[in-house]
C-alpha cells in the first residue's frame, strides 16, 4: 500500500490505479469499482493522475474514492507510471491493482474477442505478451493487490474487487421497487415484475379516485382486499432468494416493477408496502412510482 501523503486523512477516499495484463480483466475490475462507488477514469496517462484528483476534489469531495486503468495503451505516458506513484502524485492513499493471467488463457481471450494485442505489431499475439509482461514487470513487483485471473470468471473476479475494495454499504444489494401502469409500458429495466390487477381498483371508488396509493384511505383499502396479504407473504420470501442468490452472482442492483392499470392506486400502494417490509428485513430497498401523476 502506498502510503498516504501529507495531510490525507481516513476521510479522504482512496485512489486505486488498475494495470496489468491485456484480456486479464482489467475492464471487468474497473466496472466493479464503478459499482463500489469509485469514480473510474480509463485508459489515462500517468501523468495526468495528480490532475484528475484534482479536479475529482474540487467538484466531488476528497471523500470521493477514484480508480484509473493505466496500461500500455498509454504508449510512452505508461514509462512515468512508476515514477509518478512514487513520487506520492495522487495525493491521497494510493492502491495499484494488478490484474494477470497465463498466457494460454491471455492469448484465448483475445483470439476470442478478435482483437490484436496493442505491442504485437506485425508480429503474433503472443509476441505482444511478452513484450507487456516485460514491460510490466517492475509494476507487478510492487503491486499492493494481484489478482490472476487464470482460473476465475467474470463473477469470481469481480467477488475478489469487491472483497479487497468494498464497504459494507458498497456491496449491499440495492433494491428499486418500481410502480407502473401496464398501459404505459412495462419499465425495460425490470428484473422482476408483479401484476396487481388482481385486486379491485380503488378507481371505482368515487371517494377514492382523486386520491393515489400512497394516501392512507387508499393504501388502507388496497392491502386489505382479498388476496393481498397473501400475496405479500409469498411474493417477499421469493424476493429474498432472489436477492441472495444475485448477491451470490455479484450483481448488486435489483429492479422489481410492480404494475396496475394506470400507476395511480394499487401499483402505488403495494409498491410502498413491498419497500416498506423489505427495509423492515434489513434491505436498501427504495420505492420509486414511474407513471403517478401521469394521468
Amino acid at each position: 500500500m502506498h502510503p498516504p501523503a501529507d495531510g490525507d486523512d481516513n476521510t479522504t477516499g482512496e485512489v486505486v490505479v488498475v494495470t496489468g495484463m491485456t484480456g486479464a480483466g482489467r475492464s471487468t475490475a474497473a466496472k466493479e469499482l464503478e459499482d463500489l462507488g469509485f469514480y473510474v477514469v480509463d485508459n489515462l496517462p500517468p501523468s495526468l493522475l495528480r490532475d484528475v484528483v484534482r479536479l475529482v476534489d474540487e467538484s466531488r469531495g476528497r471523500q470521493q474514492p477514484i480508480a484509473v486503468v493505466v496500461d500500455v495503451r498509454s504508449g510512452a505516458f505508461f514509462d512515468s507510471l512508476e515514477a509518478n506513484l512514487a513520487q506520492g502524485a495522487t495525493g491521497r492513499r494510493t492502491t495499484l491493482l494488478f490484474i494477470e493471467a497465463s498466457d494460454d488463457v491471455l492469448v484465448r481471450r483475445q483470439e476470442a474477442a478478435r482483437r490484436p494485442h496493442p505491442l504485437q505489431g506485425g508480429g503474433r499475439l503472443i509476441d505482444g505478451l511478452q513484450r507487456e509482461r516485460v514491460a510490466l514487470a517492475n509494476l507487478r513487483g510492487n503491486a499492493d493487490v494481484v489478482i490472476d485471473t487464470t482460473d476465475l470468471n467474470v463473477h469470481e473476479l469481480t467477488d475478489k474487487v469487491a472483497e479487497a475494495f468494498g464497504s459494507p454499504d458498497s456491496t449491499r444489494l440495492k433494491i428499486t421497487v418500481i410502480s407502473f401502469g401496464f398501459k404505459y409500458g412495462i419499465p425495460v429495466d425490470a428484473d422482476l415484475v408483479a401484476d396487481m390487477r388482481f385486486l379491485p381498483n380503488p378507481h371505482w371508488v368515487p371517494e377514492l379516485r382523486p386520491m393515489n396509493g400512497r394516501d392512507t384511505e387508499v393504501s388502507e383499502y388496497v392491502k386489505s382486499q382479498p388476496g393481498a396479504e397473501e400475496f405479500l407473504e409469498q411474493y417477499l420470501p421469493v424476493l429474498g432468494t432472489v436477492a441472495a442468490g444475485y448477491l451470490r452472482e455479484g450483481k448488486r442492483f435489483m429492479t422489481i416493477a410492480v404494475g396496475c392499470t394506470g400507476g395511480k392506486h394499487r401499483s402505488v400502494a403495494m409498491t410502498e408496502e413491498i419497500s416498506a417490509r423489505l427495509i423492515g428485513q434489513g434491505y436498501d430497498a427504495r420505492p420509486t412510482h414511474r407513471d403517478l401523476g401521469r394521468e
